[in-house]
C-alpha cells in the first residue's frame, strides 16, 4: 500500500476512534501501531502525564518498547521526558548521542537493540499531556517529513483527548486521564494473565484481548478488568480452531 493511502486511512482509523465515551488506551493503541506502519521506525510508545505532571506509560507497540519505557521512567531520563517538557520534537540518531544526552537511560535503550531514538510532544499551544517515543533497531533516523507526520498524529491524539466529553478544565482532564492512566494497570495484568495461562508471549496475549474487546463491542479496559476478577472464563478469549481443507461445515 502506498504510503499515502496508508497515511490517510491511519487519520481516518485515529478519527472513526473517537467516539462518545471512546476507549482512550486502545485509540492510543492505533496511534502507537499506526507510526509503526507509516513511520521508519522500529517501535513507538506513548507517555501521558498524570495529575502531579509526572509521566506514565500508556500505549506501546510491542512489549519490548514497553519494557524500555518503563525503564526510561524509572530514570526519569530520556527523548520523551525532554520532549515533554520542552514541547518540542528530540531525536538521536546514534549510540554517542544517546549515551551523550542521557547517559542513565542509554544503556536501557542498548540492551534491547534499539540504536535511533526520538520523540515528539503530544501538546496543544502551550499545554503539554505527554509525548510519543519513536525508537530504530536501524542505523539511521527519521527525515523531517517523517517527523512532521509523527507530529501531526501525536496532535490529532491530544486534541482528541482534550475535547473528549467537552472537557473544560483543567481539574476535570486531570481526572480523565488519570482514569485511563491506572486501566493501562488492569490491562498489563490481564496481559499477564492470559500469557502465563495459554504459556504465549504477552504480545499475543494482549492481542486476544484486544480482538476479544473489539469483536464483542466492549471497552478494553473493561475486558482487562473481567479477565483480572475472572468474571470472563480464559476460555472465550482462546483463538478459534482453524477448519481443516477437508471440513465441509458452515
Amino acid at each position: 500500500m502506498a504510503r499515502e493511502q496508508l497515511l490517510v486511512e491511519t487519520f481516518v482509523t485515529l478519527a472513526d476512534t473517537l467516539v462518545d465515551d471512546y476507549d482512550v488506551i486502545d485509540f492510543l493503541q492505533v496511534l502507537a501501531e499506526g507510526c509503526v506502519d507509516l513511520l521508519d521506525v522500529t517501535a513507538a510508545g506513548i507517555m501521558l502525564a498524570d495529575k502531579e505532571g509526572s509521566l506514565r506509560h500508556a500505549a506501546c507497540s510491542s512489549e519490548q518498547m514497553r519494557l524500555v519505557e518503563l525503564f526510561e521512567l524509572q530514570v526519569e531520563q530520556g527523548p520523551c521526558f525532554d520532549a515533554f517538557r520542552g514541547r518540542t520534537a528530540v531525536v538521536s540518531d546514534s549510540v554517542d548521542e544517546t549515551e551523550r544526552r542521557w547517559p542513565k537511560f542509554a544503556p536501557g535503550a542498548a540492551e534491547h537493540g534499539f540504536v535511533f531514538v526520538s520523540a515528539v510532544p503530544m501538546r496543544l499551544r502551550t499545554h503539554s499531556i505527554g509525548a510519543l517515543n519513536l525508537f530504530s533497531s536501524d542505523r539511521h533516523g527519521l527525515t523531517d517529513n517523517d517527523l512532521r507526520v509523527a507530529q501531526g498524529m501525536a496532535d490529532v491524539a491530544t486534541i482528541g483527548i482534550l475535547q473528549q466529553r467537552a472537557i473544560q478544565d483543567a481539574t476535570e482532564l486531570a481526572g480523565h486521564l488519570e482514569s485511563a492512566l491506572e486501566s493501562r494497570i488492569v490491562i498489563e495484568q490481564a496481559k499477564g494473565v492470559i500469557a502465563q495461562h495459554d504459556r504465549i508471549s504477552v504480545d499475543d496475549a494482549f492481542a486476544r484481548i484486544r480482538t476479544f474487546a473489539r469483536a464483542n463491542h466492549l471497552l478494553l479496559s473493561a475486558t482487562a478488568r473481567r479477565i483480572v476478577d475472572g468474571s470472563l472464563p480464559l476460555r472465550d478469549l482462546a483463538p478459534l480452531p482453524r477448519r481443516e481443507s477437508g471440513d465441509s461445515s458452515r
